[in-house]
């Protein structure tokens, strides 16, 4: 299985998901602003991965203060912490791991003698937020394992597999473990305009993986729906707000609408380190508006014409009325969601 990303000999490594299917390519992280424009052009993405990259970005930034004074190395962090958040506002897991890095540094003041013991203590916490990510997904993919069976049609969106956490995905998870027990089944993936994460990342990783997938386009997913060929849709997420409603990748909200006609169970695959109680509901949550190039174009490829007014929300929210459960590392959580989701992650 490929990996998004790796820390290796005190480096960050980065694969450049922007260059597959047709090439794997990896890319030594050498300075913040480097990460700040992977995690920005999505050479790294997917909220789980995004939270790990920013943990090891942040060491990228600090090497060079190790020999600072304590005070003004905490300064340093509190800088580039901030620097690295405004890379890309939605997926709460960005914001999550950086204040997680930036807390364990604060509690550590008292008892720590120069920046350079700081800044070992901080790989440490990077490394464990990157451990914690693989466990969250191994256990989300047990969690979730007894929705699929035998036969079973599965329709997801977007990339919320390997590619898009440590190892595994979320939503890709319960798939992974259910192939590996011998399990047949298949799955649909959504091709995702407008940058084609279903085609380019999740149809590419399954069918190296050796699962039954099929490509389809977006606007076939109610067709696919209508013949009966999907029984449960399960999905990622970018943020999780105290009310259940969920930002994802753009196009969600479609699916658990089409689902909802069909019938069909809507499932969201939720890690705790998306789920975001400071924010009450879906209004709540910044949508991130991408440039118009990704619409006028398809790769090299231009498809709009010069001077069109475009619209490009990256992701969209969808209530928690049309979610059926959220798998988590903790189990799979019911409404109502404020009272399950705050028992569980409060």
């Amino acid at each position: 299985m490929v990996r998004s990303l790796r820390w290796e000999d005190g480096n960050l490594v980065l694969l450049d998901q922007t260059r597959l299917p047709a090439e794997i390519v990896e890319t030594r992280q050498e300075t913040i602003e480097q990460v700040w424009e992977s995690i920005k052009l999505l050479r790294v993405r997917g909220a789980p991965a995004i939270g790990v990259a920013a943990a090891y970005g942040l060491l990228v930034g600090l090497k060079a203060f190790r020999n600072f004074p304590l005070a003004e190395f905490l300064a340093k962090l509190e800088e580039q912490a901030a620097y690295l958040n405004s890379s890309r506002p939605t997926a709460v897991n960005l914001s999550w791991s950086l204040r997680r890095m930036a807390d364990f540094a604060a509690r550590r003041l008292d008892w720590l003698d120069n920046a350079a013991q700081l800044y070992d203590q901080l790989v440490g916490e990077a490394i464990r937020i990157h451990q914690e990510d693989k466990a969250i997904c191994q256990a989300i993919g047990e969690n979730g394992l007894a929705l699929i069976r035998e036969g079973t049609g599965v329709l997801t969106h977007c990339n919320a597999g390997a590619l898009a956490t440590s190892e595994l995905g979320t939503a890709t998870a319960p798939l992974y473990l259910a192939h590996a027990r011998g399990m047949r089944f298949r799955v649909y993936a959504d091709e995702t305009r407008p940058l084609l994460q279903g085609a380019r990342l999740t149809a590419w990783e399954l069918q190296r993986a050796g699962l039954d997938v099929t490509l389809i386009c977006d606007n076939m997913a109610a067709s696919v729906m209508s013949k009966g060929l999907v029984d449960i849709c399960i999905v990622g997420c970018d943020r999780v707000a105290a009310n259940g409603d969920t930002a994802n990748k753009i196009g969600t909200l479609g699916v658990a609408i089409i689902a909802r006609h069909f019938d069909i169970p809507f499932y969201v695959a939720c890690p705790s380190s998306t789920v975001d109680l400071a924010t009450c509901d879906g209004d709540g949550i910044v949508i991130e508006e991408r440039e118009a190039d990704e619409v006028l174009s398809c790769g090299a490829h231009r498809i709009g014409p010069e001077g069109a007014k475009v619209r490009n929300p990256a992701f969209d929210v969808t209530p928690h009325r049309l979610i059926a459960g959220f798998i988590t590392e903790r189990g799979i959580l019911r409404p109502p969601y404020v009272d399950s989701l705050a028992r569980n992650f409060g």
